[in-house]
Formats: C-alpha cells, structure tokens, sequence
C-alpha cells in the first residue's frame, strides 16, 4: 500500500506535537515507519554516544516518543545518560523485539485495511483485489433490510385514474405521480370473459395431456387441466390423485369459470373451483378455505382474521382482499350476504338451463377496474363520458360512498383527456422495442412464443466514476423501469432479464432487492428468482389477458407477422 504510505527516508520532525487523540487513519503509517528506524538504532547502538542512541530512538518511534525523548533531556542529562546506557548494554536485543512486534502490527493492520476495502469495493492498484492474510476470510457486506408494505405505500406516488371512452374503444390509464403503470383496454366488438361462469358440455378428454375441452358457447373450445378440476371425494378411490377420465367424460354437463382470456390459437382456461369476487372479499362457493391478502400490514391481518371467522358462513369459503384494509365488520358482512345471493341465482340457473350456457358475466371494464383498483391511495377519477360517469358514481354509492367525491367529470369540449395528461406519449412509447433510461441507457424487451427477453444495455450512459459504479446506477435504474413497463404492457409468462454484469456482490443483491420492492406495487402475481451464474434473472408474472402490443396491433398480412424485409435469394 506504498501509494499513501510516508517515504522510509521522512523522519518525523523533531518539533512535532503529540495529538491529544490520535487519529485512526495515522496509525498505520507511525507503526509502518518506525519499525526501520527502531532496527537501526539496535543495530549501531554500541558506536555512537548515549545521547544520540537516545535521539534516534525517539525518532524512530514517533512524534509521541520524541516529545517525552526531550522532555527528559530537559529535566535531567544524567538521567537520560543512565537510560541509554541500560538500553545499550542489553546488547540491542530490547529495540529488536520492539521492532519486530512493531512489524507485526504493521501486518496485522495491513490485512485489515486490505479486508475493509474489499467489503467496499475498492480494487488495488493495478485492477487486482488485496487476498485475506493468515487464512483470514473476508466479512460479507452487509444487506439492506427489504422495506415493508407500509413503507412501499409510503414511497409511492399519489394515484390518478383516467377514463376514456372512444368510438371503438374503452381505455383507463393509471398514473403515479406523471408516469403511467398501468392500462386496460376494450373494444366495442371484442370484450374480455375472464370471469365468466358457463355451464359447459365436454367436447373431449385427453388423457396424455390430463385435460378436456368444453364447449362453452364461443368460437374457440375452453381448456380444462384436471389440475383445476374439483371433484367429489366419494366419486374417486382414495389415495393418488384422480385421472381426468375417473372425473370428466364426453357428453357431461359441467359448471365452469373463465381464469385466462383466449390468447392466439389457445382457448380460454377454465376452472371447477368457482369464485365470486366483491368490493371486500371474495367468496368461494363449495369450500371451507379462508386466507387474507398479504399486502395488508400484520395489525390489519389479526382484525380483519378475527372478523372473518365470525361472519363465514357454512359451506363458502372467504378470501379477504387489500380493499377491505379499515372496512368495517358491517361492511364486510353485507359483502358476503350479496355474493351469497348471487351464487344461489347462479346455482339455480345451473340446474334449470342447457349446457352450454352464460350463467353469470362480469360487469364493463370501468366498473371491474373500480372493484378491484380503486381506493383511498387515488387522489383522484376523470371520466369523460357522462353515461359512464353516472354508473360509476351508481356504483360507488352502493359500495363505497365516501369515495365518490374523488371522481370528477371531465367534458369532452376540452383538450383530450389523455393529451392532458401526457398519456397517449407515454402508450406509443410502450408500444417501442426499446425503452430509454433516465441517464442515457437503454432496456430492449422482445416478446417470443416461449418468454419474455429483456436486454439491459448502458447506451449513452458513460458515467462519471468508475465502471462498477456506473453499472451498477444504471442497472438500478433499468430495475424500475422494467417493473413499471411489465405492469404498463401486461407482460406475463416467463420472462428473463440479462443485466449488465457487476463485479461487486454487494450491488447485485441491491439491484436484485430494488427489483422486488419494485414489483411489489403490482397485484398481478410475480415470483423472482436468483441471478445466475450467467447474469440472468428469471422471473413469471400471471398471465390472464392480452398485453398492450396484442392489444393495439395485429399480424401483419404480407409478412405473416416476421416484422423482416428479406432480401433477394437470387
């Protein structure tokens, strides 16, 4: 570490003060310096006179000992005489182990400064990093405690909700703060039926694939996975899992929901596991289950759990949502006798009609979003439709009154609704291959049948430090970026991220911490994996409807949807 040691030729001088507290920073250039001088002065000991041994002696051990050095010589020259004389007729040996306990220190101090600058960071000269002394093993740094739900809320910005109704279609933009995480969207000609209950009529069952397709009533056959298939225990010998065919068969009347929206050449994913969701809670029907949202603080999990098991009634299982955060036990019980009703009307039209047939179809997209959005974190609601506007605030009435004062009508004689609000900018550039970042890198996100890739790249960022730290700040902001565009575009399914590779374990897991946090702002269900040996973090996110690019695209004609120009084979 000679770069800040001082020169073995600097002697400190004679006129040196001795600190009252000396700093810890010297300590390790005062110990690594006088241990040369210390063995020069054992070594010449018997040739030179008594006072200047003592001179050099103190020399050599510091500005410290050269301060007492004097002091003794002031107050008395035999004294100081008879003191070098001990020294010296000890043929030298004391400064020798004085020295080299001295060097010890100094190696011992080495190593720990070369372990404090490993925990930081800091490579030494020449790109290498210092190895453990002794067979010492470096501490890990330490890692930032992951922030809670309460302190999430608490980061995030105000929300603001944005309703617009259009010719050919419905949009409804969220926005924190001015950036827009999220978007839903319908057509006239086209709507979503996930939610949907059907009494179906299996078409076919495969037992390679341990599924079944039931017709429905739409253009395409739904999928059934025996997985999602709930049967009757008295039905089945007990022991391993049922066979598709022991529980489903050709022909057979079945009352299904729709979980997945048909994507491309898929059918709709169903479930026997009906659910029932209001503003609160969500009742399942045929089943003693009951859980509580996580995202709830633990406080607001004990009451809502205590409040659960009074008002469950028999044969339904309950499944608290986040919105029932600070609802009453009143609200709560009135959420459940409604769902209740609603599952009897369900049942009865069940046994009554002819499979296939719709038995229950969510609401509209606003009022859907509202359910299971909006709440008090929204500053506020623009509508710019007055039809749309009066059933919102029909329905806010009924649900949650205290609420309707957030929603404002905004008349479409203005400017456009989402041109105020910088939302159609920030739609094209969802719909771009590759996103910009705040300092000049870049995200590229391609989507394949298989998954999601997602390319981090510093682009223009060229830092003003070091390449570690510039990494590292621009991966910090490509983890923010990704987690708001995979909620902005409905990225769902497998996806998998190559950041730009960092050296320091430190800034990985910060990066990979940063990326969760981030994630926990998103309702849709997420599970994040490690980085890899590689570099890449893998990911899934629940996929239940198509994305943004689906959304305002289709394939084209000419190039069957290659998106390429071929040149000429010839």
């Amino acid at each position: 570490m000679a770069w800040f040691r001082r020169k073995k030729s600097e002697a400190p001088p004679e006129s040196a003060q001795v600190p009252e507290a000396p700093k810890k920073s010297a300590a390790r250039t005062t110990r690594t310096t006088s241990a040369r001088p210390a063995q020069k002065a054992a070594a010449t000991g018997r040739d030179k006179p008594a006072g200047q041994r003592q001179k050099s002696s103190s020399q050599g051990q510091g500005g410290n000992r050269t301060q007492r050095a004097e002091g003794s010589q002031r107050s008395g020259q035999s004294r100081s005489a008879s003191s070098a004389k001990r020294q010296g007729g000890g043929g030298g040996s004391r400064p020798r182990e004085q020295a080299q306990r001295q060097r010890g220190q100094a190696q011992r101090q080495g190593s720990g400064d070369s372990q404090r600058r490993r925990e930081q960071g800091k490579p030494k000269p020449g790109g290498q990093r210092s190895q453990p002394k002794n067979g010492q093993r470096s501490k890990r740094p330490a890692e930032r405690r992951p922030l809670t739900t309460e302190e999430i809320k608490a980061v995030t910005e105000p929300k603001h909700m944005c309703v617009h109704v259009g010719p050919e279609r419905t949009q409804i933009a969220i926005l924190e703060g001015k950036d827009l995480v999220e978007h839903y969207t319908t057509r006239k000609d086209h709507s979503s039926i996930a939610g949907n209950i059907y009494q179906g009529k299996v078409q076919n069952v495969l037992p390679g694939m341990e599924a079944a397709f039931v017709d429905i009533g739409t253009s395409k056959n739904g999928v059934l996975y025996v997985g999602d298939v709930q049967w009757d225990e008295l039905d089945v010998e007990p022991g391993a899992k049922p066979k598709i065919e022991q529980v489903l068969q050709k022909g057979q009347s079945v009352l299904v929901q729709v979980t997945k929206d048909p994507m491309g050449t898929k059918g709709a994913r169903l479930t026997t596991q009906i659910s029932l969701p209001g503003r609160f809670l969500v009742v399942v029907p045929e089943s003693g289950v009951q859980g509580i949202s996580r995202r709830l603080p633990a406080g607001e999990r004990d009451r809502l759990r205590r409040i659960s098991s009074a008002i469950k009634p028999e044969g339904f299982g309950l499944i608290i949502r986040t919105a029932a955060e600070g609802a009453s036990e009143s609200d709560l019980k009135a959420d459940v006798e409604r769902l209740q009703e609603r599952w009897y009307e369900i049942y009865s039209k069940a046994r009554e009609g002819v499979a296939p047939a719709l038995l229950y179809e969510e609401p509209e997209l606003v009022i859907k979003v509202f359910r299971e959005t909006f709440g008090p974190d929204f500053k506020k609601v623009t509508i710019d439709d007055k039809e749309t506007y009066d059933r919102v605030m029909q329905y806010l009435d009924t649900y949650e009154p205290d609420l309707k004062g957030k929603v404002d009508y905004y008349p479409p004689d203005e400017i456009p609704l989402f041109d105020r609000y910088h939302v159609t900018s920030q739609l094209q550039k969802g719909l771009d291959r590759k996103v910009w970042l705040p300092s000049g890198g870049h995200v590229v996100i391609d989507r394949t049948e298989a998954l999601t890739v997602i390319d981090v790249n510093t682009g223009k960022n060229v830092g003003k430090s070091n390449l570690e730290e510039t990494v590292f700040k621009n991966n910090l902001e490509a983890a923010e970026e990704i987690s708001r565009q995979l909620r902005l575009r409905d990225i769902g399914g497998i996806i998998v991220i190559d950041f730009i590779d960092m050296e320091i374990r430190k800034n990985r897991q910060e990066v990979l911490q940063t990326f969760r946090e981030c994630l926990a702002k998103d309702k849709t269900r997420t599970q994040v994996f490690d980085i890899s040996e590689l570099g890449l973090l893998e990911m899934t996110r629940k996929n239940v409807s198509e994305g943004l690019v689906e959304a305002y695209s289709h394939p084209c004609e000419a190039c069957n949807g290659r998106g390429l120009t071929f040149d000429s084979l010839d």
